[in-house]
């Protein structure tokens, strides 16, 4: 059982990662095209143009292509293989909803745990632009946003499930929720943060590429928790009409005489 739903959902991961890879081409790669054009003009303003350019180790072409089709098919079979995770989890805990529903409401978690978290307080900047100081420090404190994501809205299901007798489904859910946003908030208050875009950037390429960056994780989640729910949830009505289709082939069926009773 737990093997087919990793392998589910490593394959509606991939897919996910294939509608996701469509965005970056239309809308993330150009905003990055602009801003390894604005980090050359100031090399080459800082350089005076006395020194040669460093040959490329990897072509632009190389990294827009293979390279970014490599890294959205790695990150949707991770992204695909610990939703299937979560899902075994959450399955039958998390109400009396069927499959399609509780990989969407997987799918939501993850989304604001893996992704709207960080990004409140860390958004994405394109590559060749960040302060270079920082990358370590903006790595550490980006995933231990992650990390707080998913703790925090972990507490928030099992705070729900607690209240969920004495509130009700709707109240205890809006406890959970407003619970989960202000401990975020505490957080992101006090957590640093450093300097991550070069002076001089265009404002407009940055929100562009904030903007394509989220575009992209929005249809990777949606189609994943989407995806993932039909197939088990059709996956689980054959397993469910196996054994009743057995039972009556073994049984034999009862013919009338001819002419009727007597």
């Amino acid at each position: 059982m737990m093997r087919s739903l990793l392998i589910r959902g490593m394959l509606a991961g991939i897919a996910a990662a294939a509608l996701a890879l469509v965005i970056a081409w239309i809308y993330g790669e150009p905003q990055v095209g602009h801003a390894i054009s604005f980090e050359e003009a100031r090399a080459a303003t800082h350089h005076h143009g006395g020194e040669a350019a460093e040959a490329e180790v990897v072509s632009r072409t190389a990294q827009k292509t293979a390279g970014l089709i490599t890294a959205m098919v790695v990150y949707g079979v991770a992204v695909g293989g610990l939703f299937a995770i979560a899902f075994a989890f959450a399955y039958g805990r998390i109400g009396a909803i069927d499959a399609r529903a509780t990989a969407a409401l997987v799918a939501l978690g993850g989304f604001v745990a893996v992704v709207v978290v960080p990004f409140l307080k860390y958004p994405p900047t394109p590559p060749a632009v960040g302060n270079p100081d920082t990358i370590g420090s903006r790595t550490t404190l980006y995933f231990g946003m992650v990390a707080l994501g998913l703790l925090g809205t972990a507490a928030a299901v099992i705070v729900q499930r607690r209240l969920l007798p004495r509130l009700g489904a709707w109240n205890a859910t809006i406890v959970a929720a407003v619970g989960f946003a202000v401990v975020v908030g505490i957080v992101h208050r006090f957590t640093p943060e450093p300097d991550a875009v070069a002076d001089g950037f265009p404002a407009t390429v940055l929100w562009d590429f904030r903007i394509a960056s989220l575009g992209i994780q929005v249809v990777l989640w949606a189609t994943l928790g989407l995806l993932f729910g039909a197939l088990t949830e059709r996956a689980f009505r054959t397993h469910q009409a196996e054994p009743a289709q057995r039972v009556s082939s073994t049984q034999s069926p009862h013919i009338s005489p001819p002419g009727g009773t007597r």
